[in-house]
Parts: structure tokens; sequence; C-alpha cells
């Protein structure tokens, strides 16, 4: 499974961890509110209830009279939801009295055991009326006068107002948080970004190092990363000397064998056949190791050196120049698109992978080579793809071409498919191992005018 970038793993935990705490907060708030809002009704139904207590009196008949007057309309409209009851308790005998928005309805009674009064004998508790609406009551019991004639007042609330005004509120908190959430995310994801942007500036700093514009890791980094970028350089220095070591090793190895191998090569000339033959041959294939291994050296050198860059143009017009005098009586046709563009390999190998190929395509062609290069399309890449950008170069001929099964061939060491023209057979193998230490390739094909085409991938500076 491929990791997760670093931004987007931040930036999940700290959407998860905003989620959670909205909403936690919207969870307690709303339950704030409706504790506060239960009590702040629950105050109003109390106001109400001792207006109606101060309002009724026990008159001369000993019946229940009085008239409150609480500044509510919705106390005297039918089936508002809002009431109030005053009914005799015990021996006293006399019809209850009630606002005008009960009509012929009832109110239940809740059961003292299932809600008691409470110290200052008051209690609170929900039902529902006769005309279905559900209702916050108010109850007390209270002495009206001196001969103990006892009443229990009611006043009733509709809960829809209540939950209708929770409802509201709690849909605003909602928006605002879902607002403060996006924007807090908002935040947290530039600050996040911000935070990163020294990582970009270290990678671009390594993009320089690997596209030849820079040797080490430059500008000024936070002490996060500091460290990380002081042992990135020291990497650097260390896989250089490490490098430049085995150059020299080989080097030195290569050389020391060239003189036997010369040696062996002058001898075989006086040898009689078959044994001169033989020495021949094989101080042939060990001269073709060593220059091998020689040039292998060199590249890794020069590869090494990551400032290493050539432009193409003047390099291919020089090279097609020299061929033109070599096989004047073959034509070279040269484009290059768009100009500008440079390899990030050293010139010495670019002429030396080019002028083979331009070499091999002479001796082959009818009449035309053709020499093409342009920057690599989407989906044409080196063995190393990563961020690099490429430059694909085309050799061409109108000659007789290879079949399928010889290309295979065509580019291994040594091997001459064509016994009749002169050469080692080291062309194509050359400039297949020299693209390769550049992490490119070199494919072969048929071409458009029926012969060989060569197409080498080569990374550019970017």
């Amino acid at each position: 499974m491929q990791p997760q970038s670093l931004t987007a793993r931040v930036l999940l935990v700290s959407t998860i961890w905003a989620v959670l705490a909205l909403v936690v907060i919207g969870v307690v708030i709303s339950a704030l509110y409706r504790q506060g809002s239960e009590r702040g009704f629950q105050d109003l139904l109390r106001a109400q209830l001792y207006n109606v207590i101060n309002s009724i009196s026990v008159n001369d008949t000993t019946a229940l009279a009085g008239s409150p007057q609480l500044g509510d309309l919705r106390f005297s409209q039918p089936q508002t939801g809002w009431y109030w009851i005053v009914e005799p308790i015990g021996e006293f005998d006399t019809p209850p009295l009630m606002s005008t928005s009960l009509g012929s309805g009832t109110l239940p009674i809740a059961s003292v055991d299932e809600v008691p009064f409470d110290i200052r004998y008051e209690r609170f508790y929900t039902t529902a009326d006769s005309f279905g609406n559900l209702v916050e009551v108010a109850e007390t019991e209270v002495v009206l006068d001196i001969q103990g004639h006892t009443a229990r007042f009611r006043v009733a609330g509709n809960r829809d107002v209540l939950e209708a005004d929770i409802n509201a509120f709690n849909q605003n908190l909602y928006i605002a948080l879902a607002i403060f959430g996006l924007g807090g995310l908002g935040m947290n994801a530039l600050a996040i970004l911000f935070g990163l942007r020294p990582l970009d500036q270290a990678r671009r700093s390594l993009e320089k190092v690997r596209g030849g514009e820079s040797e080490r890791l430059d500008g000024a980094f936070p002490r996060e990363i500091q460290p990380l970028a002081s042992e990135v350089n020291a990497l650097i220095d260390s896989n250089r000397r490490i490098i430049e070591r085995a150059r020299m090793q080989v080097g030195n190895l290569a050389h020391s064998l060239k003189t036997p191998i010369a040696v062996l090569l002058n001898e075989s000339r006086v040898l009689d056949a078959p044994h001169g033959d033989l020495v021949k041959a094989q101080a042939d294939a060990m001269q073709m190791q060593v220059q091998s291994y020689l040039n292998r050296a060199r590249i890794a050198a020069q590869r090494e050196s990551v400032l290493a860059r050539t432009e193409v143009e003047p390099v291919l017009e020089r090279l097609v120049r020299v061929m033109r005098r070599l096989h004047a009586d073959k034509t070279f046709v040269l484009s290059v698109s768009p100009p500008g563009l440079v390899l990030a390999m050293e010139q010495q190998d670019v002429e030396e992978t080019i002028g083979n190929l331009l070499d091999n395509a002479a001796r082959y062609a009818g009449l035309q080579v053709t020499l093409r290069a342009h920057a690599a399309p989407e989906g044409i890449q080196g063995r190393d793809p990563g961020r690099r950008q490429w430059i694909t170069l085309e050799v061409e001929d109108d000659g007789p071409g290879l079949e399928p099964e010889q290309i295979a061939v065509a580019i291994k060491r040594g091997k001459r498919l064509d016994e009749s023209k002169p050469g080692t057979g080291l062309g194509l193998s050359i400039v297949s191992e020299i693209a390769g230490e550049y992490q490119g390739t070199l494919g072969l094909s048929r071409g458009e005018a029926g012969g060989l085409k060569a197409m080498l991938v080569l990374p550019a500076v970017s």
C-alpha cells in the first residue's frame, strides 16, 4: 500500500479532531441551552402561577372568586395549550375556576408519588391536555383563608413554544459551528502548507542537485529540518568520495592491464595460425573488457559531477558536419525541436553515443540518414523516471534494416550481424551502456524509410 502523504495525514487527523471537538461542543452547548430554556420556561410558569394565586380569593359564600389578568392572550384563546386552573381541595366544596382557553377540556394531574413537591411545595411536570397538546405544568397548593380553605393552583404552558425556540437555536448553532469548522479547517490547511514549505524547499533543492544545477542542498532551513539537510549534504559528499575511489581503482586496474594486452597482441602477429589467431581473439576480448570498464569508470566520475550539461544542437551540428565529410555519398538531415535542448550528460559521452549511431547508420544507409532531437513526450521516460525531464534522439537510415529477431542480438557486445562491414561490433553496445549509465535507454525498431531506427532517451537538464 502506498504511504499516505504527510499533508494528507496531518489534515486527516486535524479534521477528525476538529469534527469531534465541534460535535462535542455542539452537544454541550445545545444541552446547556435546553437546560436554561427549561428553567426559564418554568420561571415564566411560576410567575404566572403567582399572579393567579394573587388574583384568587374566597368570597362571602365560600366560593372561589377572582379573574386573573395574566397579560397573555393565549390564556383566552381556545385549545392553545396555555391554561390556568384553580380547584378546591378537601371539604372545600365549590366549582373550580379555569381559563377560557381550556373550555370543556381537561388537564391530567400527575401522581405525587411520581412527581413530588419540592421544598417550596411546588412541582413541575409534563403532560398532554385533552386536545393533544404537550404542556408543562406548574402546580402548588395554597391555604386561602383562616378557615383553612385550600385550593390547587395549576398553570400550563405549551411545550411547542419551548421546543421551537430550542430547535431554532440548535439550527443557528449548527450553522455557526459548520461555518466555524470549515473556516478552521481552511486555516489549518493553510497553516500546514505553510509549515511544510521548508520541506518543499528541500525537495526543490534536491531536484536542482539531481538536475545538475547545484552540488549541495542550499538555503536556510528551520532548525527541525536543518539536521536532515546537513545529513543529505554529508551523504552526497560521502557518495562522491566513494565513487571517486572506485573510479580510481578501476582506472588503475584497467591501465595496468593495457600494456600486457598490447604485448600479447604484438606477439600474436608473429605466431603461426591457429595459435596466433587464438591469442589475438582472446587479447581482443580482454582489450574490449578493459575499454568497457575504463568507459564505465569515466562515465561514473562524470555522472557524479552533477553539473554535467551539454547543449544538444551545437554538438549534433558538429557531428553531422564530420559525418558529411566521412560519408560524402550520403545525405544527412538534422532537426532539433524545440531549440535550446540541454542534456544532463558530459559532451564526450553525447558525442560518442550519437557518433556511433550516425556512423553505423551511414555505413548501412542507401542515400539518407536522418537525425532528430526533441523533448520526450509524456509516457516516454528512462529507467528512472522520477520528476526528471527527458530528451529523445532518433537516428534513422533508409538501408535494409533489421528483422525483429536480429534487434536483440545487435546490442550485445561484440556481435556483428554483417561481417562484410568493418568494425568490432562494439558500437551499439557502447551506446547502450553509456545510455544506461545515465539512466537512459536505447531502443531499435524499423523506421518509416524501411531501415533501422535507433531511439535514445536521455536525461535533460530541468
